[in-house]
């Protein structure tokens, strides 16, 4: 995807989850609207009225978890919102990809300017100027339960502390403001507890993974096109009346797809009789591709709703008068959705290395021993089967729902944690696993193809045949592979295969 947006407007409608990728992973900046910036103040003034009265209210004139049952003076307040920030930055591991961290960054604006936080214009404005001077906070990726670690990480750079990324240096939080010409804020009472509320690190990342399920899922129809050609399948089982007395919208989009991708083949048309019914791998790929594409319909449409929920704790509302403590800030859509996303993911790279190893194997095939002249001297694609294999199983261990495996924590106040962020993170490694498994059935088909010359196939997989021989040429003998592996998952990644093809036939349906 290519945006041609200059700026973004974070307003009361909806952000999208394209929005999301062009700020995240294009660098387009972003603006507050007048709209939003007024029902930002407006809340802000009814926290200043709850301070002044003393008004009980959780997180603002009490501890927080189970330190609620503490009351917290005026003077008092400030100072645990500063405490609740480095409090709660204690996250271990790796550092999050910076993509994903400013994603986070962008959610917590989204949520923050939706007029039921009460936290000031001015806090709100910091962290949308960390986004647009591209200061990327470092956050350890591991250690969330589904809200408050990777918040307290990037909120930690807004007070001049903890450590960010800016023009390609980590720095100390305070020297990367420094060098952008910014200055570290000050936090009023309940801004602490809002920054690092909320289900916005599983929403951000959850999104980020929506986007690429898509580009894999048709990859995914393609591939198995490819190899389609390449094991002289029929396809008459793709006939689009099998959409009409099973109407599963996947099932259906899928057919639509298929039968496009290989319109005007000569392959396709040539061994349409050749045999009575294909393998489960060639046969199904209609109901399993179709089926794993309801599922991520269903969990694009729990991210969207989420990206534009109010998911703060606690609530803010201004035309009454009053606050409510919740537990909007659960993520339990979100990360089951995404555990279903990941199942549904791992089910397509299952289907795809199947159809590798068919392709690989010549009792199945018909085509030379692991697709290589000479096979007792060369090994051709054998391996790469097994590579194939050993990420679809891993895939399997990744299909665990974490949402399942809640833990108690703050002395059994949250007693019930969602496991949201885990689940994200988890189908990120589902998704770069089958984006592999995927360029592996690519280059195994494309080399399929090879041995049916000069029959050629439809004008769109003849494109991308072009294409991916730009880059990695027939295997004639035996080479080193994993560069070939490599350059086939980057062209998949950066989308740069799905253009060439719906440049050339139009946008695959999902």
């Amino acid at each position: 995807m290519r945006t041609d947006k200059k700026i973004i407007s974070i307003s009361a409608g909806d952000l999208s989850i394209e929005d999301l990728i062009s700020i995240a992973r294009h660098n387009v900046p972003i603006e507050l609207s007048k709209e939003v910036e007024g029902k930002i103040i407006q809340a802000r003034d009814l926290i200043d009225k709850f301070v002044d009265e003393q008004r009980v209210v959780y997180g603002i004139t009490t501890g927080v978890g189970d330190n609620s049952k503490v009351r917290v003076s005026k003077a008092e307040s400030r100072k645990l919102q500063k405490n609740l920030i480095r409090s709660h930055a204690c996250g271990v591991g790796a550092p999050l990809d910076m993509e994903l961290v400013k994603a986070v960054m962008v959610m917590m604006i989204k949520n923050l300017s939706s007029g039921y936080s009460g936290i000031r214009l001015e806090t709100v404005q910091a962290l949308v100027k960390l986004v647009n001077h591209n200061i990327v906070p470092k956050v350890p990726r591991d250690g969330s339960l589904g809200y408050l670690s990777y918040q307290a990480h990037i909120s930690l750079v807004l007070l001049g502390e903890g450590e960010a990324y800016y023009k390609g240096e980590l720095l100390k939080g305070d020297i990367a403001l420094k060098r952008a010409g910014l200055k570290p804020i000050s936090l009023y009472e309940k801004e602490g507890l809002s920054l690092i509320n909320g289900t916005v690190d599983m929403t951000a990342i959850g999104a980020i993974a929506i986007y690429d399920a898509i580009n894999v899922l048709k990859i995914a129809d393609l591939a198995s096109m490819v190899s389609f050609e390449a094991l002289k399948g029929t396809n008459l089982a793709f006939d689009v009346r099998l959409g009409d007395v099973k109407p599963h919208p996947g099932l259906k989009s899928t057919i639509y797809n298929l039968n496009r991708l290989l319109s005007g083949s000569e392959i396709a048309e040539k061994f349409k009789n050749h045999r009575t019914q294909d393998a489960l791998s060639i046969r199904a790929i209609p109901q399993v591709h179709g089926a794993c594409k309801d599922a991520l319909n269903y969990a694009k449409q729990v991210i969207e709703r989420e990206m534009n929920s109010a998911t703060d704790n606690p609530l803010i509302f201004v035309s009454e008068g009053d606050s409510v403590s919740s537990a909007n800030c659960h993520g339990e859509s979100v990360a089951m959705a995404l555990d279903f996303l990941a199942i549904s993911l791992s089910e397509t790279a299952n289907i795809s290395e199947r159809r590798i190893f068919r392709l690989v194997s010549s009792q199945y095939s018909e085509l030379p021993p692991f697709l290589v002249e000479n096979s007792g001297v060369n090994s051709g694609y054998m391996i790469p089967q097994y590579v194939a294999a050993a990420l679809v199983s891993d895939n399997k261990l990744y299909s665990h729902p974490a949402v399942v495996d809640s833990i108690p924590t703050a002395a059994g106040q949250e007693d019930h944690v969602s496991m949201g962020t885990s689940a994200s993170l988890k189908v990120l490694k589902v998704i770069a696993n089958t984006q592999r498994v995927m360029g592996i059935e690519l280059m195994c088909a494309c080399q399929g193809l090879e041995f049916l010359r000069p029959l050629r196939s439809s004008t769109g997989i003849e494109t991308v045949y072009n294409f991916l021989r730009s880059y990695i040429p027939k295997l004639e003998e035996d080479k080193v592979l994993y560069d070939d592996i490599k350059k086939v998952e980057t062209l998949i990644k950066t989308e740069k295969v799905l253009d060439i093809l719906e440049n050339k036939i139009g946008q695959l349906v999902i």
